[in-house]
């Protein structure tokens, strides 16, 4: 029997990472070093308090039933987290738990989302961003967003299209900050500003929170609901992947509009059945228990930061100093024009070094690369003087 795939199947055909996996693997079985910058998964240990509490929870055969619901133990965690971290005073009925934000996003589009309504994601933006809204029969409508702007987007231009009076009005608004792959922060005017757009124009914002406990600098990453009128128009997504490194675990959070939040638990109540509770006494062990850790973590990307865009910098590739996230983003060499991916396989032969694409996170990203800073400073120093020596930049 010939199988004939959905027509949606076409959006989703085996990409860019699949191929430099390949690649990946051919190179290590032939011997060879891979510095593999490619995917942002942490390579960082989940703090011990998290580890114990899950195990724990899981040697007692009563947690292994559905649970059905976050336990009030979970919802209590998240509110005293948010207060503590952020300032912002949730509710229980002001939270939800998700198998991760890339879960959450995928499916949060369903509650609000009809056929043919207008969804505005970002460009460059995290995949997953369009990918989700589409599968809800979004129009994906992509809003630019340049390095001479800081990568924000023009809300006065996105008004005029997409607000209220255009005639073809959004019906949501997916943002997130710090922004992967560009790696930029948002200055607390733009949130203000996008609440305000946001309530004018009938427009929904859906905001990444990922990244918050990854900014540099001295700065500090904050949630868009600290901001007045948020709750209003906006939900959150917090993730303990990044923060805490319970990446496999899966466990996020959506946070804001409680009527929001009310209808995505009834729609994710005809697919989901909770997440399992050893999970979710971890992710309590993590809400509650000490910064330090998350903190330390943070400093020591700090450093992988600098010694990726100064060594790079240092040896004649010009590298933004990444603002927050795991990630650090540029252009390529003027050399390979606007051809990322010819770039980054040339890149990956000569030396070893695996990166990513910046056309794998939209149009406006050709021409550029993310590296992951999920390696030691040892070997980033490493890498860097392999580039040098490979001649790739001459």
């Amino acid at each position: 029997m010939k199988i004939e795939f959905a027509e949606r199947m076409k959006d989703y055909e085996e990409g860019i990472f699949q191929l430099l996996n390949e690649k990946k693997l051919a190179r290590e079985a032939k011997g060879g070093k891979v510095y593999n910058f490619s995917v942002g998964t942490p390579d960082f240990e989940p703090p011990k308090h998290i580890v114990d509490a899950l195990v724990e929870a899981a040697k007692k055969p009563a947690n292994f039933k559905y649970s059905l619901r976050d336990i009030p133990e979970l919802s209590e965690a998240v509110i005293s987290r948010y207060e503590k971290r952020y300032g912002v005073k949730l509710t229980a009925d002001e939270i939800m738990s998700v198998y991760g934000s890339q879960e959450g996003i995928s499916h949060i589009a369903f509650t609000i989302v009809n056929p043919g309504d207008i969804v505005l994601v970002p460009d460059p933006g995290y995949p997953v961003f369009s990918i989700g809204p589409s599968l809800a029969g979004a129009n994906i409508t992509p809003y630019k967003l340049y390095k001479e702007k800081g990568y924000l987007p023009d809300l006065n231009e996105i008004e005029r299209l997409y607000g209220k009076t255009s005639g073809n009005k959004a019906k949501a608004i997916m943002v997130s900050y710090p922004l992967n792959p560009v790696c930029k922060c948002a200055p607390d005017s733009f949130y203000e500003e996008l609440i305000a757009f946001a309530k004018k124009n009938d427009i929904f914002i859906i905001h990444d929170n990922a990244y918050s406990d990854i900014v540099y600098d001295g700065k500090t990453g904050k949630s868009i609901l600290s901001f007045e009128g948020a709750k209003d128009v906006c939900v959150e997504f917090y993730s303990l992947s990044k923060s805490f490194n319970y990446t496999g675990a899966r466990m996020s959070f959506v946070v804001g509009n409680k009527d929001f939040i009310a209808g995505f638990k009834r729609f994710r109540s005809q697919i989901d059945y909770g997440i399992f509770l050893p999970v979710q006494y971890g992710a309590i062990a993590a809400l509650t228990g000490p910064d330090e850790c998350v903190k330390e973590q943070c400093m020591e990307y700090e450093k992988r930061r600098n010694a990726l865009c100064d060594g790079l910098t240092g040896i004649g590739w010009k590298f933004e100093r990444s603002q927050g996230t795991m990630f650090a983003w540029t252009a390529i060499p003027d050399k390979y024009g606007n051809d990322d991916v010819a770039f980054v396989m040339d890149l990956f032969e000569k030396t070893g070094v695996l990166c990513t694409p910046g056309s794998s996170f939209g149009e406006l990203g050709k021409g550029h690369v993310r590296f992951a800073l999920v390696l030691p400073v040892s070997v980033i120093e490493e890498a860097v003087g392999v580039i040098k020596e490979s001649g790739i930049l001459n």
